[in-house]
């Protein structure tokens, strides 16, 4: 079993910026594919940013430019670095990899942006 805690969530103005963080423990090997979800109240969840072992990355149009992410292999950590922080980005966010053809999904952080 693989556990993600993450960390970083929380209240910031609008223009602000955040760091959120995921670390996996337990029984890894390798992991594969590390990807951020967000999900806001009445909408569907949304890929927001996902990152390969080799560091490709993919961004949601909505968050280009201005969100980061990135990974520490030997730590099994990644983050997303979300700046210029809007009201829309308002969310639950989770982090999810795969470790042996496996999903684990984080327990979400809730990140709110005031206006």
């Amino acid at each position: 079993q693989v556990q993600l805690v993450e960390s970083g969530g929380g209240l910031v103005q609008a223009g602000g910026s955040l760091r959120l963080s995921c670390a996996a423990s337990g029984s890894i090997f390798s992991i594969n594919a590390m990807t951020w979800y967000r999900q806001a109240p009445g909408k569907e969840r949304e890929l927001v940013a996902s990152i390969t072992r080799g560091g490709s990355t993919y961004y949601a149009d909505s968050v280009k430019g201005r969100f980061t992410i990135s990974r520490d292999n030997a730590k099994d950590t990644m983050y997303l670095q979300m700046n210029s922080l809007k009201p829309e980005d308002t969310a639950d966010y989770y982090c999810r990899v795969t470790v042996a053809l496996r999903i684990y999904w984080g327990q979400g952080t809730q990140v709110t942006v005031s206006s």
